[in-house]
C-alpha cells in the first residue's frame, strides 16, 4: 500500500464516525460550494460531488436543501474558511482546516486548545512543506475492473496513487490538489459512482511517539474534532 493510502487508513477523524458531525461538515461544504458556483449542481461540479457524497451518507434531503438555501438567503454570514497551523505536544506538526462564521471565536478557540494541552499556535505557511496538499476520490470499481489500465488512464489526469479499499470495496484515487476538476471530468464522463471526493494532506515524513506521548496528543487532536467549525485535522504523529 502507498504513503497516502496508509495515512488515510491511520487517520479517520471521529467526526466521521458521528452521523451529526458528518452532516455538520456536510453541511457547510455544499454551503460553501453553493455560494462559490451556485446552486445549479448540472453546472457546479463541486457541488454536485458533494449532493451526492450526501446520499451515500444518508443525511436526509432537507438538510441539503437547507444548506444550499443558505448560501442565498439576504441574512447569511459567509462561511469562511481559515486554516491553522502549530505544533502538538512532543514537536507533532497539526495542521486545522476551519469553515467558520465568526473569525475571532475560532482564533481563539484554536489557540486555546493548544494552550491548554502543551503546544503551540504556529503562524500561516509556516508548515506548508510538511505537507502534500491531495485530492482524494473514491469510486465504486466495474465489473471485472483493470486497476492498472485505470491507473495508467488516469496519470493523464493529475492522479499519482490509486489503491484498493477492501473494508469499503471502493476504489481510492491521490491526485495533486490541482487537478480535481480534471479527475473529477474524467470519472463522471466514464460513467464511474463517485463516493467522495476531499482534500487531504498527506505528510512527508512521520514522527514517532510513545504510546504515553500519544495519548496526550490524541486529546488535543480530540479536542479540535469536537469543534463545530473544525473541518478537518492533519498531523504527522506515525
Amino acid at each position: 500500500m502507498g504513503r497516502a493510502f496508509e495515512y488515510r487508513k491511520a487517520t479517520k477523524l471521529k467526526r466521521w464516525g458521528n452521523m451529526a458531525r458528518v452532516f455538520t461538515k456536510l453541511g457547510k461544504q455544499i454551503t460553501i460550494a453553493t455560494k462559490e458556483g451556485g446552486p445549479d449542481p448540472d453546472t457546479n461540479p463541486r457541488l454536485r460531488v458533494l449532493m451526492q457524497q450526501a446520499k451515500k451518507e444518508n443525511m436526509p434531503k432537507d438538510n441539503v436543501e437547507r444548506a444550499i438555501k443558505k448560501a442565498t438567503a439576504k441574512d447569511f454570514t459567509d462561511y469562511k474558511e481559515v486554516n491553522f497551523e502549530g505544533y502538538g505536544p512532543y514537536g507533532i506538526a497539526i495542521f486545522v482546516e476551519t469553515a467558520t462564521d465568526n473569525n475571532t471565536r475560532t482564533v481563539a478557540n484554536v489557540r486555546s486548545y493548544f494552550n491548554k494541552y502543551g503546544g503551540s499556535l504556529g503562524t500561516a505557511g509556516s508548515l506548508q512543506f510538511l505537507f502534500d496538499h491531495k485530492c482524494v476520490f473514491k469510486i465504486t470499481p466495474k465489473e471485472n475492473q483493470d486497476m492498472e489500465e485505470l491507473e495508467l488512464e488516469l496519470i493523464d489526469y493529475g492522479v499519482d496513487e490509486i489503491e484498493f479499499d477492501e473494508e469499503e470495496n471502493a476504489i481510492v484515487l491521490y491526485g495533486e490538489f490541482q487537478s480535481y476538476s480534471a479527475i473529477q471530468k474524467y470519472l463522471e464522463e466514464s460513467g464511474y459512482d463517485i463516493h467522495s471526493a476531499e482534500f487531504e494532506r498527506i505528510p512527508n515524513d512521520y514522527k514517532e511517539v510513545t504510546e504515553e506521548q500519544k495519548t496526550q496528543i490524541e486529546k488535543l487532536l480530540e479536542k479540535f474534532e469536537e469543534d463545530e467549525d473544525v473541518q478537518n485535522v492533519f498531523h504527522n504523529m506515525k
